[in-house]
């Protein structure tokens, strides 16, 4: 006999960061929302590495936070140190990283859930999920209670049907000890779902008071803080350090001798590991000629000693996980508070997806995060807001929201994955993007936050903010290229220290930022007609003047992709019937029924002639 506890729009299963933004924005865009989670104390965990953002997922970051989403203001609210990463190289490859108090983050974030209207947060675990005869998604918790609603999203991240390995042991878990998820799997198999295993692993955390500090290299925060959100509202400060060390012959000696004892290598586990986020046994296996590896030691949170070790993921037993720990400097005296592990788990092949995160063959069912075959935190909440959002229009009969990867990250990422599919974990980095020049960290608010504003996501006041602040970068440049400097003794002896042509006659402002040794800020003793603007409107004006011709070219594909983009292909069109397709082109393209020309080119096994094939069909049917 079950009880019946409640009729929604929207329904998300888990709440890590893909519920977390899944629930909140289908919830702040009108429709009625439940999400459950196994433990209410878990919500918004990092059951991994205590940071947000990196190398592009930091673009990540601020794309989520330019569209309404909730991770960068609650990194913002809860930073320990805030890092710019890759300032040595080019603009497009710059990214922000912050090292969390994960405590305080998990629960800002259940506290986010709880104050927002329309949506109810329920402590349950979901083990069945059904169609009911009505067409509404029935979800019965392990307890019997029932729940509907007309659309639903799988967020279960690493809990569906977790197993923890550490040595020659292994037992059901979710990530930190937390029970997994048992059941759900069996009801997604029931219907249909295709569900293959995925895996991942996290490092020891030790006592500070353990760790030598004084035999670490000491890593700050800058000094000019970047906050991940545009709204504002705080202001993050760098309160501890991270420290670095690096293992060495006996760490790897002690790893070797052992290896016989991984259940990676043993082939105890199943599952599918993150290439780019290895093991240190693996690393030691894959990268056997490098003499040492980097490790991270950072801390958890500002009310706790733990300190994590980044770098140092392992599922070997916990006698020589201690053993090559205290081969590394400043962890020889390391008391272990947290061993490592690794983690197995179900996962669907987002192949099986549409660029809007529903189903192909299930309407209204949607997925998100790791449960898609993604790894990081980062990447599990941007595909939570699309997947929230589209929820939201569905259950409301309004137009789907899609992100093309042409304007963003978050659309580069769901194209990859519903596109390309992926075997192993999915991590995003800037390198994936063909258009990263123009899809910068920095100008996530000029390329996304109308859109959010439109969606309902982004307030009126933060809107106008978004239009002064263009306004400001117009102007500016403007005056940057009608600001003439006269040469001087001082101006052409700072432009020779340079190592750059000293001034003969009047040059443009705009014309010497151009110039690769010099910058709006070695200029500014110079310019003395310089307006007092934010930091940010200065940078916005700088790279436009310094890439232009690369953004102009970018822009170019940009605007060819986006043709192709707008070229809809039929959810109908019946493959088969198209003459002159190659067969993989055909069985590719019925199987992920690609949404338009543009996506159908960027799917696997799919020619130029096979895409040329498709325009002549569309052409002749009138389509």
């Amino acid at each position: 006999m079950f009880h019946f506890s409640g009729d929604y729009d929207v329904a998300v299963i888990g709440a890590g960061h893909a519920g977390i933004e899944a629930a909140l924005a289908a919830a702040r865009l009108g429709a009625k929302t439940v999400v459950f989670t196994i433990s209410l104390d878990m919500i918004g965990n990092m059951p991994c590495n205590p940071s947000i953002g990196g190398t592009s997922k930091g673009h990540l970051v601020r794309e989520i936070d330019a569209l309404g989403g909730e991770m960068g203001i609650a990194a913002d609210k809860n930073t320990l140190q805030n890092r710019m990463l890759n300032l040595g190289k080019g603009p497009a490859v710059h990214s922000l990283r912050a090292q969390i108090d994960r405590r305080a983050y998990s629960t800002y974030m259940k506290h986010a859930l709880e104050r927002q209207e329309g949506l109810d947060l329920v402590q349950a675990e979901i083990t069945s999920l059904t169609r009911a005869e009505n067409g509404r998604w029935r979800l019965l918790t392990r307890l019997d209670c029932e729940y509907t609603a007309l659309c639903c999203v799988i967020a279960t991240g690493t809990f569906l049907d977790g197993k923890i390995y550490v040595g020659d042991k292994c037992f059901s878990s979710g990530p930190d000890g937390t029970f997994p998820a048992v059941g759900l799997s069996g009801a997604l198999k029931d219907m249909g779902v295709s569900l293959r295993r995925f895996k991942t692993g996290t490092p020891s955390r030790v006592n500070r008071r353990s760790v030598d500090l004084d035999e670490l290299e000491p890593q700050y925060g800058d000094e000019r803080v970047t906050p991940f959100s545009f709204s504002g509202e705080t202001e993050p400060k760098n309160v501890l350090p991270c420290y670095i060390t690096y293992t060495n012959d006996e760490t790897k000696r002690v790893i070797m001798a052992n290896l016989d004892r991984s259940p990676l290598y043993g082939g105890v586990i199943e599952g599918v590991g993150p290439r780019y986020c290895p093991s240190i046994e693996d690393k030691m296996v894959r990268f056997a000629e490098k003499e040492r590896h980097q490790i991270f030691i950072e801390p958890c949170g500002r009310d706790t000693e733990e300190m994590y070790l980044q770098g140092l993921s392992s599922s070997l037993p916990i006698d020589v996980q201690e053993a090559f720990i205290h081969t590394i400097p400043g962890l020889t005296h390391a008391k272990v508070m947290r061993n490592a592990y690794a983690i197995e788990y179900d996962c669907v092949d987002p192949l099986s997806l549409k660029a809007t995160l529903e189903f192909t063959d299930f309407p209204a069912l949607f997925g998100a995060g790791q449960f898609n075959g993604s790894s990081g935190y980062e990447e599990a909440a941007a595909q939570g807001l699309v997947a929230g959002i589209n929820a939201a229009l569905l259950a409301q009969h309004k137009l789907p929201f899609v992100l093309e990867r042409s304007s963003s990250y978050i659309g580069t990422l769901i194209d990859d994955l519903v596109t390309k599919g992926c075997n192993e974990p999915y991590r995003m980095m800037t390198s994936r993007s063909e258009y990263r020049l123009v899809l910068r960290q920095d100008n996530a608010d000029l390329r996304l936050t109308e859109r959010g504003y439109r969606l309902g996501l982004i307030g009126e006041a933060r809107y106008r903010k978004l239009l002064e602040k263009i306004e400001q970068i117009e102007k500016e440049r403007k005056r940057a290229e009608n600001t003439v400097l006269a040469p001087n003794d001082a101006l052409n002896a700072m432009l020779v220290s340079r190592e750059t042509s000293p001034l003969t006659t009047g040059c443009r402002l705009s014309e010497l930022i151009k110039r690769p040794q010099l910058s709006y800020a070695v200029l500014a003793p110079f310019d003395p007609g310089r307006p007092d603007l934010p930091y940010e409107i200065f940078e916005q004006v700088e790279i436009s003047l310094k890439y232009e011709g690369y953004i102009n070219r970018q822009n170019a594909q940009i605007a060819e992709a986006q043709r192709l983009e707008q070229k809809e292909l039929p959810e109908t069109l019946d493959y088969k019937d198209v003459k002159n397709l190659r067969l993989e082109a055909r069985e590719k393209l019925a199987r992920i029924r690609p949404q338009n020309i543009g996506q159908a080119s960027r799917i696997s096994g799919v020619s130029p002639a096979d895409i040329s094939v498709l325009l002549i069909y569309l052409k002749e049917a009138g389509l």
